[in-house]
């Protein structure tokens, strides 16, 4: 792909981050200049390059302090899992890129009171008679978001029939190919069945618009307008957010980290360990309540 493409892909990239995950003008422009130097810095091929030739790019940024490398790595690492996502690489080959050791920031999330807010708000929408078919499709919308954690795209690409009403999961295939796994609750497959009943008997997907399916910018532009009619900031909701959500409460109930890397579809636990912030204080309470050296403390004269 030529140097045409990159700019071309840069910038659907940036119009994404945009829309989707409400990024900030500051941080757009830097993801559009760290985009562009390192297009420049591969000659114009950072949409094919490899392995072997990001690892020359971070080369190149040896003299630059640890917090720029990371700027810098978790851009194109962003990148790239974008243009996975949109079909335009197979493989993604952002494993070559340097990681220093910058702490990660806290991922997003909602409270469970958030969250009952945002059911509340779409269970007033959906007792609505008749009902709206947008409303059906909202309620099964966020009820897979929230209660099976799927990525935006994941959920956006479901086939129609997808979520079988007799069966509790379903297979994935997310990043890089890799299948997974992913429990479906019983309000989920209720309401995907009541929205199935408005979809063409002959769609191809779960959520039609336009020529295809709904578009991951849509889904965020829906998730946005029903969190404010719940009282949530625009910039405290997104379909990632809900994601991040799913996690956090599934740990908060005591959900052991290697299944939920397994449902979130993580091929690095370390991924998954960011959510481990969360429970904190629930640990501190459990090694205070239950360890051995605790009632052995107790017995002591």
């Amino acid at each position: 792909m030529s140097g045409g493409g990159d700019a071309a892909l840069i910038g659907r990239f940036l119009e994404m981050m945009a829309a989707e995950a409400g990024a900030a003008r500051n941080t757009l422009m830097a993801y559009a200049t760290d985009l562009r130097l390192a297009s420049a810095a591969l000659g114009g091929r950072l949409v094919d390059a490899d392995a072997a030739a990001l690892a020359r790019l971070a080369d190149g940024w040896a003299d630059l302090s640890g917090a720029t490398v990371a700027r810098k790595a978790a851009t194109l690492r962003r990148f790239y899992g974008f243009l996975l996502d949109e079909g335009m690489r197979a493989d993604d080959p952002a494993a070559a890129l340097p990681r220093p050791g910058i702490r990660r920031p806290l991922p997003r999330t909602l409270s469970v009171g958030d969250v009952d807010r945002l059911f509340a708000a779409i269970a007033e929408r959906t007792a609505r008679v008749p009902p709206v078919p947008a409303d059906l499709r909202l309620s099964a919308l966020v009820e897979l978001l929230y209660g099976s954690g799927l990525r935006a795209t994941e959920l956006v690409s479901l086939p129609r029939n997808a979520v079988a009403p007799d069966r509790p999961f379903l297979i994935l295939r997310g990043k890089g190919g890799r299948e997974r796994m992913v429990p479906i609750s019983d309000r989920a497959r209720a309401a995907v069945a009541v929205w199935r009943d408005h979809v063409p008997v002959d769609a191809q997907w779960l959520f039609p618009g336009g020529k295809g399916h709904l578009s991951r910018v849509r889904l965020y532009q829906l998730i946005r307008a029903i969190g404010a009619e719940a009282g949530i900031p625009p910039d405290r909701i997104s379909p990632h957010v809900l994601r991040h959500a799913f996690a956090t409460h599934l740990l908060e109930g005591g959900a052991d980290l290697r299944a939920l890397q397994a449902m979130l579809g993580h091929a690095d636990i370390a991924t998954t360990e960011i959510y481990t912030h969360v429970d904190a204080s629930r640990l501190v309470a459990l090694v205070n309540a239950r360890h051995p050296l605790v009632d052995a403390g107790r017995a002591r004269p």
